[in-house]
């Protein structure tokens, strides 16, 4: 079955909006976009393009729109952009408990150009809470994606498990002799100091997304 034109608008607005937000739009932004008000109209013509093989959804998720795989090449491939598990939330400034999201414990993604990301294997991201990586030009509500490793250099910018706390929390990791330093990079915030023995290496930082709302004030 050939896409309608409106199909083919919606289908079209919502790969340019994923590659350039990271994430999939709403379904009021969907129908904004081709002119559509009604939102079971615009639903109709999602699962269409559902049904056809252009997108998978998720009706219990929040932007639950993903791009998949139609014949032996994806869509995601062609429009050049990876799509990557968002985990959660991490601190950056004092610890913060977590939830544990194994394999699979995610419902929510963020998608990416191939040009930023070379290497998908082992990544993953997550959401900063707090404001004491602003000097990494990470500030409140952005993204960080990780690369999975337990391994740190000093200096590297981590997401780090305090197994005694059970929290976790994203600085700048130094080693000092028996302990470990957890540098923030804000200057009104001093480090914080732990056992090296207390300190599990969960990922390495490797991309940064901001949040472009912000910044529309």
């Amino acid at each position: 079955m050939a896409l309608s034109e409106r199909q083919q608008k919606m289908f079209e607005f919502i790969t340019k909006f994923s590659r350039e937000r990271g994430r999939p739009p709403t379904i009021r932004e969907i129908g904004s976009s081709v002119g559509i008000s009604s939102t079971s109209v615009v639903n109709y013509n999602l699962n269409i393009l559902q049904r056809e093989g252009f997108i998978a959804r998720e009706k219990e998720v929040s932007r639950g729109l993903r791009i998949i795989a139609q014949g032996a090449k994806t869509i995601a491939e062609a429009a050049g952009f990876v799509q990557i598990p968002l985990l959660g939330k991490i601190a950056a400034g004092i610890p913060i408990q977590v939830p544990d999201a194994g394999p699979g414990g995610y419902d929510d993604f963020i998608s990416l150009t191939r040009e930023l990301i070379q290497d998908q294997e082992g990544l993953f991201a997550l959401r900063v809470k707090g404001n004491s990586m602003i000097d990494a030009l990470i500030n409140d509500g952005d993204i960080v994606v990780m690369k999975k490793q337990e391994t740190a250099q000093n200096g590297d910018m981590v997401a780090v498990w305090l197994k005694e706390e059970k929290e976790t929390t994203l600085k700048r990791l130094y080693r000092e002799k028996s302990r470990i330093r957890l540098q923030p990079a804000n200057p009104t915030m001093k480090p914080f100091y732990v056992k090296a023995d207390n300190v599990q290496v969960q990922g390495k930082v490797v991309l940064v997304v901001r949040q472009l709302q912000r910044m529309a004030a």
